[in-house]
């Protein structure tokens, strides 16, 4: 019988297996991450934290399509002395946690790393690509200028795992990739959501209060493949895979296409919880009829054709 080793390390960044609980779906409460843990998943994305508390965008902030789902929030968040209060109030010495941070400038994302180093969180994920927020996210992470500088100032600040989220809403993205790893990031999340709207047929409006918003779902997989697949090609950190995995067959696509881990997000409004160890059996299952012994032999397989 096959022994498998699911058991991922990335840039120092250890899993048991290659989930993980993508940024901005379940928030930042440590016993509903922890939960995210014990139904499998091998490590967890807090939503992203800025310097100031954020309400985000007005309601409706959220709109099912037949394809996924689109949404403005707006990052709402309560501040980084909120989150630090809940880091404190519980122990996570033995939580893989990243945490998502964002913000407008260098500065911003030194501090906010800063503070958070001082906790035991294992990583931190720059928030570089949110696609509906003026001055921040996409905004922020189309220059590979201010990419590059934003990186090299954040490692300056923590020797843990720095991951930069890119955006898909760029034409740039080889560049923006080639720009992180310069500036001294240890892996790339590919990607976040695509710009899109929804538009009410019968009142002519669009649907969202800030009218444009992120689509994120199955219909942005193949996207999503595609820039994992060219992104890893060009740059030799490692890239963790981001959009419209809804089952087993999606992570081993994701992991053909060069990605060490996989994040999952959508797919738990479909599915629960539950769809974490779904997918780990799938891709146990599939290891063995493939007679592979690790989930590390896959990963960019499909760069040999």
């Amino acid at each position: 019988m096959i022994e498998l080793d699911l058991s991922i390390e990335i840039s120092g960044f250890k899993m048991k297996n290659p989930t993980m609980l993508a940024s901005g779906i379940l928030g930042i409460s440590i016993p509903l991450l922890k939960r995210v843990l014990e139904a499998g998943a091998g490590g967890v994305v807090t939503k992203s934290i800025g310097i100031k508390q954020r309400d985000g965008y007005q309601t409706p902030n959220i709109v099912e399509t037949f394809c996924g789902y689109v949404n403005a929030i707006g990052l709402s968040n309560p501040g980084i002395d909120e989150f630090m209060k809940e880091l404190q109030e519980f122990d996570i010495s033995d939580m893989p946690i990243i945490v998502s941070v964002f913000g407008g400038s260098e500065l911003e994302f030194s501090k906010l790393v800063s503070t958070l180093d001082k906790t035991d969180v294992k990583g931190f994920e720059l928030n570089l690509s949110c696609p509906h927020v003026a001055g921040l996210g996409a905004e922020v992470g189309s220059n590979p200028d201010t990419v590059y500088k934003i990186t090299k100032e954040v490692k300056k600040c923590s020797k843990k795992p720095i991951f930069v989220k890119i955006s898909p809403n760029v034409t740039n993205h080889l560049e923006i990739a080639r720009a992180a790893e310069d500036g001294g990031a240890d892996g790339i999340v590919a990607i976040n959501a695509v710009r899109a709207m929804v538009i009410d047929i019968e009142t002519g409006r669009p649907i969202l209060s800030n009218k444009v918003g992120g689509l994120s779902g199955p219909a942005i997989k193949p996207i999503a493949v595609r820039y994992v697949y060219d992104i890893s090609r060009n740059v030799k950190i490692p890239v963790i895979g981001c959009g419209g995995i809804n089952c087993w067959e999606d992570a081993i696509e994701f992991m053909l296409a060069g990605a060490s881990a996989i994040q999952i997000g959508t797919a738990i409004a479909y599915k629960g919880l539950n769809v974490f160890n779904e997918i780990i059996y799938g891709i146990s299952e599939y290891l063995k009829r493939k007679s592979y012994h690790s989930v590390k032999e896959i990963i960019g397989l499909a760069h040999k054709f």
